[in-house]
């Protein structure tokens, strides 16, 4: 089955950081929220990853699990500035995919990551890939691999 464009760029980037066995599904329904994408794939909320793109000099991706809400506090202490949310059009720029399909990987311009310690409690996470109907299922740790984020406490409490 062919992929979308986006999710073609995201199946090539798993593959060019030697994760060739991770596979992008495109899927019927959405999975632009963390609700609709556990729902799809018939995983717990928190298995999802949220890629948020915040703006402080650059740009910053905090990879979120779904059941959580970022606590822009720890994010600003983490990134040592203040932060605000990227508008869409800065998300596009930055990544190269629109809000609702943004991957943890292939961006346009490389950002510093920070994963959600909470993450780390499940064997397999999804995150997307490249479109609102688009995912991938990894382990906790070849996210990490993947974006060299830095583990952290992020969520509002």
């Amino acid at each position: 089955m062919s992929l979308s464009p986006s999710a073609q760029r995201v199946q090539e980037a798993l593959k060019a950081l030697g994760f060739p066995h991770l596979q992008v599904r495109e899927l019927p329904a959405s999975t632009r929220t963390a609700e609709e994408a556990a729902r799809a794939v018939g995983a717990e909320v928190g298995q999802i990853v949220k890629s948020l793109v915040f703006m402080g000099e650059g740009g910053y991706l905090f990879l979120v699990s779904g059941r959580n809400r970022l606590d822009l506090r720890k994010a600003e202490a983490l990134a040592k500035e203040s932060l605000r949310r990227a508008t869409p059009e800065e998300v596009r720029a930055l990544t190269g995919f629109a809000i609702g399909g943004v991957p943890p990987v292939g961006h346009a311009t490389p950002l510093p990551a920070f994963l959600d310690e909470d993450l780390l409690l499940y064997p397999q996470v999804f995150a997307a890939g490249g479109t609102p109907r688009a995912l991938f299922a990894l382990t906790p740790k070849e996210l990490l691999a993947l974006t060299q984020a830095r583990v952290a406490d992020l969520k509002e409490a």
